[in-house]
């Protein structure tokens, strides 16, 4: 099914940014929110807005959080635009957190903390590339260093498989490749269980209560299949006419028209995550600029304006033989995608590209 087309319904959104600004930059409630999804990506992250289904409290923050941002500050620019630089290999990154059995990981100089990621409810349409887990291999705590690795645990197996890092970045994150074990021939597998062991070295700080490292995190890079929008609908072909006066006039009409200029050109349309009340799960970009293409298309088309043979003709056939036809229209010619770094409903932090969402130069036809 086509996706509607990105900016042929900007006005109705329009209307609620404005009722918005006029309560002095306050949220719009959720209830005003069933007008917003007209913007394509709009319609997207509303699906995951909280109060949709499945949504739960408590936001992740920490080194997960601090993780992401910078791999989207690497991978896109502040209004969201990707960097060409970028080689994330991929357009979707899921970070998924772990959770703990509870109970006491410390045992003298040790710790022992059993973790196991929930993989179920993944949509169909993101395929998983490659997966790793990050870590800290080795962190400060008071009066002393722990010196950490992971073990993958394997039921029915013993002894447990010792993961070995296969690269760490200039933080001091270690990444673990954990894509075999996800991945049994053409599924995928509903869970990962580990080890988080470490080991205290140095001197104690004598009575200090023992601090807990941070849970390692899980990375699932996906190919999502469905994060771009279709291609607009092809124009309907228009029956052909006679061009005989067309070319007869075609010298007179050049040098009556040449040098007129056009206002069909790029607008802005600001849209801030903060008055749509998005803020506290969207973390970045803070605003979304999709723009627009606004104006009269000029008499002669200039190269610079790439428009198609037939909106050249379509504009000599309106001046020259038939004014009932339409002139060529403004409209977005190239576009260009967003990247947005969102918390989930399920405490997980999402980064995903989506094509197609910022309109970058303008045309005719």
């Amino acid at each position: 099914m086509a996706m509607p087309y990105p900016f042929t319904s900007l006005l109705l959104l329009l209307l609620v940014v404005t009722l918005s600004q006029a309560a002095n930059q306050s949220p719009l409630p959720l209830g005003s929110l069933p007008a917003v999804p007209t913007l394509p990506l709009l319609q997207a992250l509303q699906m995951r807005a909280p109060g949709s289904p499945g949504w739960q409290v408590g936001p992740a923050s920490g080194q997960p959080l601090r993780y992401m941002l910078n791999l989207y500050r690497r991978a896109a620019d502040r209004e969201g635009r990707p960097r060409r630089s970028r080689s994330l290999g991929t357009n979707t990154i899921r970070l998924v957190q772990a959770s703990s059995n509870g109970g006491q990981p410390w045992a003298g100089r040790w710790y022992l903390q059993a973790l196991t990621y929930n993989l179920e409810g993944q949509p169909e349409a993101e395929h998983l590339l490659r997966a790793t887990v990050v870590y800290l291999p080795s962190l400060s705590v008071a009066h002393s260093r722990l010196l950490c690795t992971l073990e993958l645990v394997v039921a029915g197996e013993a002894p447990r498989v010792l993961l070995s890092p296969t690269a760490r970045s200039r933080h001091g994150w270690a990444e673990v490749d954990v894509t075999p074990y996800l991945v049994l021939g053409n599924s995928s597998v509903g869970s990962l269980a580990l080890r988080h062991v470490c080991v205290r070295a140095g001197r104690a700080g004598g009575h200090d209560a023992p601090v807990a490292p941070g849970h390692p995190f899980l990375l699932l890079y996906l190919n999502d299949t469905q994060a771009g929008l279709a291609p607009p609908a092809a124009e309907p072909h228009r029956r052909r006419r006679d061009t005989g006066t067309l070319a007869h006039d075609l010298p007179n009409y050049l040098r009556e028209h040449r040098g007129e200029k056009s206002d069909c050109s790029l607008r802005p349309f600001p849209v801030s995550f903060a008055q749509l009340g998005w803020d506290h799960w969207i973390i970045a970009p803070h605003r979304y600029n999709p723009r627009y293409c606004k104006g009269t298309c000029p008499h002669l088309l200039r190269y610079d304006y790439h428009a198609p043979n037939h909106a050249v003709v379509q504009s000599f056939v309106h001046q020259l033989v038939d004014a009932s036809v339409p002139r060529p229209s403004c409209v977005p010619y190239r576009y260009s995608p967003i990247s947005v770094l969102m918390i989930e409903r399920n405490g997980g932090i999402l980064y995903k590209e989506y094509e197609n969402m910022i309109a970058e130069s303008c045309t005719c036809r």
